[in-house]
């Protein structure tokens, strides 16, 4: 591959990259209220018809370019985007997180906010609603609410949410909606996800079984005695390993003071007198070069003489004096 094609692959390559990253696939409309009476108000303190929509995917997404219609159109036709609402950009009410839902107000007054469609819902007739990706053209989810939704009722979903994310908007499939009244079993959760849990069937039958409390209270102080057991052994585990690692510092230290008292070897002893006798003869040479380049002190220049007695000094004595008496 030349340097041409690998710039033109990579470039394909961040494109579509950049495709999916804008993708709004796993949006889903989740929650329809066509008359609403007693519902939810928006922040202009009013009551409309809403539209929740729902990301049904593990990630934030924007939902900013993403078209609602309730036009149908034939397969294979394009819709026209003249009679789409179009969720604009720049509002960060439009970004929602994975599994979150917001709520569009279907009033037919773009020009109060971000949330509020062009489009409006008819009560008690057959309403039509789906969901465009930015490209206008690719389906994201639909739905026909039947016409005979009550007033104040809702159309939503039966989907958990690990069902939801697996749904193709692609085909409505009214067995996957049922309407909700309010009731308990059928709440009207707008903003929220429509599966709500009820009652634990494992809490239901303790209860049953143990309608004193008597075992709760049973099962409740044994924790709590075994917690502090089990804190107690930690405790004298952790002691005894510092009482061992204090008794090997303390062996530790009384060898190092042993080993500074211990006398020195003979061996030692006889080197360190080796040593001694060798500076001692040292000593005595230098001593005695001292001496020999000092052998001759310095003497003045006059000589003494002494006589010495001897048997030829007392003869030239006497022949001295015979000499003079003649």
């Amino acid at each position: 591959m030349n340097k041409k094609g690998l710039i033109l692959f990579l470039l394909a390559v961040v494109c579509t990259i950049s495709v999916n990253a804008q993708s709004h696939k796993g949006l889903r409309i989740n929650e329809v209220m066509v008359q609403n009476d007693e519902n939810i108000v928006d922040e202009y303190g009013n009551r409309s018809a809403w539209i929740e929509l729902y990301n049904s995917t593990r990630r934030d997404m924007n939902m900013a370019s993403v078209y609602i219609t309730t036009e149908r159109v034939a397969e294979g036709q394009k819709p026209n985007r003249d009679h789409m609402y179009l969720i604009p950009r720049g509002d960060q009410k439009t970004v929602v997180s994975h599994l979150q839902s917001i709520v569009v107000f279907a009033d037919g007054d773009a020009e109060k906010g971000t949330l509020h469609a062009s489009i409006t819902l008819t009560p008690g007739v057959e309403n039509y609603i789906a969901v465009y990706d930015s490209d206008g053209l690719s389906k994201l989810d639909e739905v026909v609410v039947p016409a005979n939704l009550p007033a104040g009722c809702s159309y939503a979903r039966t989907a958990t949410i690990d069902e939801i994310s697996l749904i193709d908007g692609h085909y409505f499939d009214p067995k996957a909606w049922t309407i909700k009244n309010g009731e308990a079993g059928s709440e009207i959760t707008p903003g929220e996800n429509n599966y709500v849990l009820g009652a634990n069937d494992k809490v239901e039958k303790f209860q049953e079984s143990d309608s004193t409390g008597i075992i709760m209270t049973v099962m409740a102080m044994a924790i709590v005695f075994l917690a502090l057991l089990l804190l107690c052994i930690c405790f004298q585990i952790f002691g005894k390993i510092n009482q061992y690692y204090d008794k090997r510092a303390e062996e530790a230290k009384e060898a190092a003071n042993a080993a500074e008292e211990t006398p020195v070897p003979a061996a030692t002893a006889t080197e360190a007198n080796a040593e001694a006798g060798n500076d001692e003869v040292i000593a005595a040479i230098a001593m005695a070069l001292y001496q020999h380049l000092n052998a001759h002190d310095d003497e003045n220049s006059v000589l003494t003489m002494k006589p010495h007695h001897s048997e030829w000094n007392s003869m030239a004595t006497i022949f001295s004096q015979r000499t003079n008496l003649r």
